[in-house]
């Protein structure tokens, strides 16, 4: 008997000492994970603006396996033994976390920069509405540049399939990201007839990422080039290969032509832009779904410091940043900055007063301002970028501040208006 109880008190003792600290492990990491929820709560960073995890709290068994699996690190977390989405802002819509769920816990959500999930009625050939319209990439609800690549090449692919030998193909093809790229790359294999618009410069949503954001994708097959074999970049070498890619094969970009209309008659398309019409038999869109950011206008503003949107609070740290807007954008990523405390954040507002906050933004700011984690300067507008500086007019006179880097959150046009305008149906998708 005297051994049995021994045997039995040294199995517990194993267990308690194996079990325990684990246990320990788990509730602190809890315990941080929720301290940074309600911190990142504070700066609106919590919600996502893209493609993101939807979690069925019915089905989640807790195992973590999608926190482990998330290459952006904190998306999610394990709050009260569930899978919980801590830091949409920063999700890409890797889907990674949707693969590693052993009960299929996660299907992934489209968010439309308003936090709708309307997308596109389009079929499996990724075609819309309007016959031998297409999109592809951003705008059909899956992020990634590898997901963009894919369908650019896959729908002009699928006009190729269509197509009689001998028929006069022409291709009009708007955005020039990696969607419209690919596009292009594949209607140029076919010796069709392309036009590729940009309304701004190459790159596309690219473009937008913060200067020192890392942008992952996987190996893709590209046509006229190769396999792309990229795992991990930043924002300016992805867009060096971008034009190595352009200049190697030849392609034809038409650069700051705004498409403004797309006419569909008889089987024939006539795309109106800014500088001209264009014929087509097929339209492939490649737009992003964030639109166009309204710009300040000043001198400096095409420097790489400056950006329209911020996706990561987390990667700027010892920086003087100045953030230029009103609106709720504008506050979530003061406040977000401001998380970081040994960065000096400053808020600029061109009217006397915030009129149009949501009011738990109003009352973080005002609580923000009080503990001096960030300034905010009304009745203020930029004058000139420069490298180390910004110059800026205000109600007691040129103000020149110290700035590493500058967000510009001045509104924008979305496409969806120009979407519904030439035809384009929408409903809204659960992306599986």
């Amino acid at each position: 008997m005297s051994d049995i109880i021994i045997t039995s008190a040294a199995a517990v003792l194993l267990i308690m000492l194996t079990v325990v600290p684990y246990l320990l492990r788990f509730r602190r990491r809890e315990r941080e994970a929720q301290q940074r929820f309600e911190a990142l709560k504070v700066a609106g960073l919590h919600a996502a603006t893209t493609m993101h995890p939807h979690i069925d709290a019915l089905k989640c068994i807790g195992c973590g396996g999608c926190v482990r699996a998330c290459p952006e690190g904190d998306v999610l977390a394990l709050l009260d033994g569930k899978a919980t989405l801590v830091h949409g802002a920063r999700c890409v819509g890797h889907g990674l976390c949707a693969e590693a769920c052993p009960v299929g816990a996660i299907s992934l959500l489209m968010a439309s920069p308003g936090r709708s999930a309307d997308l596109p009625v389009l079929n499996e050939n990724l075609e819309t509405s309007v016959p031998n319209m297409f999109i592809a990439g951003e705008l059909g609800g899956l992020g990634l540049i590898k997901n963009a690549i894919t369908q650019g090449r896959a729908v002009v692919e699928e006009i190729a399939r269509r197509s009689a030998q001998g028929d006069p193909v022409e291709v009009v093809i708007i955005g020039a990201g990696p969607a419209g790229l690919a596009a292009a790359l594949t209607a140029k294999y076919h010796d069709f007839s392309y036009r590729v618009l940009e309304q701004g410069e190459i790159g596309g949503t690219i473009l937008q990422y913060p200067r020192r954001k890392i942008v992952m994708t996987s190996p893709v097959e590209l046509p006229l080039w190769g396999k792309l074999k990229i795992t991990e970049t930043s924002k300016e070498s992805m867009l060096e290969i971008w034009s190595s890619i352009i200049k190697k094969t030849g392609l034809q970009i038409q650069e700051n032509e705004k498409a403004t209309n797309v006419q569909h008659c008889d089987g024939r398309f006539i795309v109106e832009t800014v500088k001209g019409n264009y014929r087509a038999s097929h339209v492939v869109l490649a737009l992003g779904r964030r639109g166009t950011p309204r710009k300040l206008g000043v001198p400096g503003e095409e420097c790489s410091k400056v950006m329209y949107r911020l996706m990561d609070t987390e990667s700027y740290k010892e920086v003087h940043a100045l953030v230029v807007g009103g609106g709720d954008s504008a506050v979530e990523a003061a406040l977000g900055l401001a998380l970081q405390r040994t960065n000096t954040v400053t808020l600029s507002y061109r009217k006397p007063e915030f009129t149009r906050l949501k009011a738990r933004n109003l009352e973080h700011l005002h609580d923000a301002i009080k503990r001096r984690t960030l300034s905010v300067i009304l009745n203020s507008q930029v004058r000139e970028i420069r490298d180390t500086d910004v110059t800026m007019e205000t109600t007691e006179g040129m103000l020149t501040l110290k700035n590493d880097y500058v967000f510009v959150f001045a509104g924008g046009e979305m496409p969806y208006e120009f979407l519904k305008q030439i035809g384009v149906e929408f409903q809204a998708k659960v992306i599986q």
